[in-house]
């Protein structure tokens, strides 16, 4: 089993280090230490257990560490910066664990991005050695890269000549739309083994400067410094400690304290369950910080991040996850308001920033999403989101026959009006609604409101209100239905559905180039018998198929 928690004291992969204000993540990859036997990481080459420990390390960084303005990325290994994902694991494993990996690891780069960008917590690159595939994709998740000149450092993306695949962290989108590479200069950089290095790197903004290797960390230093001191995360601030996730996994549940997941292997369906606040959340931004890991918001989060995380890995063939709620619809507009009233705060607005990430991930996994509105539920603000990522809803029209539970009702509030935006930059509302003019706006008239089944469907906010008599019937078709379907096809139609309206640089990457790259690493150029990726370092030559397809 794939286990995404993580704590500094169990990491073997990063080393990390503070001198005031700013941070430094070294890369120190223990070879013998993959996820799975069979392979070694050798040349601060990754697989997964890397990368998980580099999406706590941000976490933390962001959360325990307010004072933290800049953060050094580099790699504490003498002569090589990273080689970048390690080709051995990639031969060896199943192209679903490939895929999960380049979808992990785009996320967490742009995690890196999201902190830089709405934290004020930047990342420098100090490239001191050889920077390949995967290691330059770290690199251009960063703000400022500088590299060692010393006629050895270079960076590249070597994938396409080397292994017949696509440098599938973002590397493609970030060359052109990050860093804005002419895009014959990008072509050329794609397509040779050596790479770029030197004053050519810089002139062809690959990178933002060259300095002598032996001044290389003492720049970086004074840099990291220099952006460290403009932001506004607050110095003397104390950080939040990110206590152990509570988890207890049996053959069919995984239980959390506030997410319960029931699997249906017949159905090949999970359903999750995420429970409101207990009580009225904290208004005061002292009160909240000092609630830390249990202020509800966070735990929710982190919680349910964790839960997908590991259904993404681990149970691969739960192709529908079916959300619920349940609890009290006051103590959630609680959560929101107190979100809204203190979103000058460091720590709600790190929660806030990772809301918006865990919502992210869910409109982002490759599973078909459902969301089931009946009696004693809670779809409310932040939780009415959940049901705003699916693919289909169903509310309860009335009550169940025998049943004294009031009658479902959705309500908004002003957390489904602008602070957790998806990936095409557009809210969830925006994204369902694209074209209506005006329908958001009345809808945001209708703040505050309990809104029945027929208001619901009325307003456009759900699928299908089914009453007691048919409900049954049309939920168990309805799984039934996805359980038949070829989960390829769905994972394809499902993508293309959910993001609508504009293309931004995260949708580039996790629509159009992994959608390439998915395809790509079931190819026989790649993953054949004679393929590039399964022949790599035998030093035999690929046979690869000349038809353009």
């Amino acid at each position: 089993m794939i286990d995404f928690r993580t704590s500094p004291e169990q990491y073997k992969h990063w080393k990390l280090t503070f001198d005031g204000n700013v941070a430094t993540l070294a890369m120190d990859v223990d070879e013998d230490a993959g996820l799975v036997p069979g392979y070694q990481l050798k040349l601060n080459s990754y697989d997964l257990s890397v990368d998980i420990e580099l999406f706590d390390a941000i976490q933390r960084l962001r959360f325990e560490h307010p004072e933290i303005g800049a953060v050094i990325m580099t790699s504490a290994k003498d002569n090589i910066f990273c080689a970048g994902a390690n080709i051995k694991m990639l031969g060896a494993s199943s192209h679903a664990h490939k895929v999960n990996f380049c979808k992990f690891t785009n996320e967490t780069r742009n995690s890196i991005e999201d902190a830089s960008d709405n934290s004020h917590q930047r990342y420098i690159t100090a490239v001191n050695g050889p920077c390949a595939g995967g290691g330059y994709e770290l690199a251009l998740a960063t703000d400022y890269i500088v590299m060692a000149d010393d006629g050895n450092t270079s960076v590249s993306l070597p994938e396409v000549p080397l292994l017949a695949v696509l440098p599938g962290t973002g590397g493609l989108t970030r060359v052109v739309d990050k860093r804005m590479v002419r895009r014959d200069r990008a072509d050329f950089f794609c397509t040779i083994e050596e790479g770029i290095k030197g004053q050519r790197a810089v002139d062809w903004k690959l990178i933002d400067e060259v300095v002598p290797k032996s001044k290389l960390m003492d720049h970086v230093g004074a840099f990291a410094a220099a952006e460290a001191a403009k932001s506004d995360r607050p110095a003397d601030a104390s950080g939040v400690a990110m206590t152990p996730i509570n988890r207890t996994i049996e053959e069919n549940t995984i239980k959390y304290d506030l997410v319960d997941i029931e699997i249906d292997r017949e159905l090949r369906c999970a359903n999750i369950l995420v429970k409101a606040p207990a009580e009225a959340c904290p208004q005061d931004a002292s009160a909240i910080v000092k609630a830390g890991a249990n202020f509800w918001p966070f735990k929710m989060a982190r919680e349910l991040d964790d839960a997908m995380l590991h259904l993404r890995a681990n149970e691969a063939e739960i192709g529908t996850w079916v959300l619920r709620t349940e609890g009290s619809s006051k103590n959630v507009v609680s959560a929101d308001n107190a979100l809204a009233a203190n979103a000058d705060n460091w720590f709600v607005r790190e929660v806030t920033l990772y809301l918006k990430r865990t919502m992210k991930r869910l409109d982002l996994s490759a599973r078909t999403l459902m969301a089931m509105i009946e009696p004693a539920s809670c779809f409310t603000g932040i939780l009415l989101e959940l049901a705003l990522t699916t693919d289909r809803s169903f509310m309860l029209d009335g009550q169940f026959e025998g049943d004294n539970r009031p009658a479902a009702v959705l309500q908004m509030t002003a957390a489904n009006f602008g602070p957790y935006p998806m990936s095409n930059g557009l809210t969830r509302l925006e994204s369902r609604f694209l074209g209506e003019d005006g329908k958001v706006a009345e809808l945001e008239a209708e703040i505050g409101t309990n809104i029945d089944a027929e208001q619901a469907d009325d307003l456009g906010l759900v699928t299908f209100i089914p009453d007691d008599i048919d409900w049954e019937d049309e939920i168990r078709m309805a799984l039934e239905e996805r359980a038949r379907f070829s989960p390829d096809a769905l994972t394809g139609m499902e993508a293309n559905l959910r993001f609508v309206g504009p293309e931004t640089m995260e949708t580039k990457i996790f629509a159009r180039l992994s959608a390439w790259q998915n395809w790509i690493f079931q190819r026989p150029n790649a993953v054949g018998e004679k393929g590039a990726l399964s022949l790599f370092g035998s030093g035999q030559r690929a046979e690869l198929n000349k038809g353009r397809v």
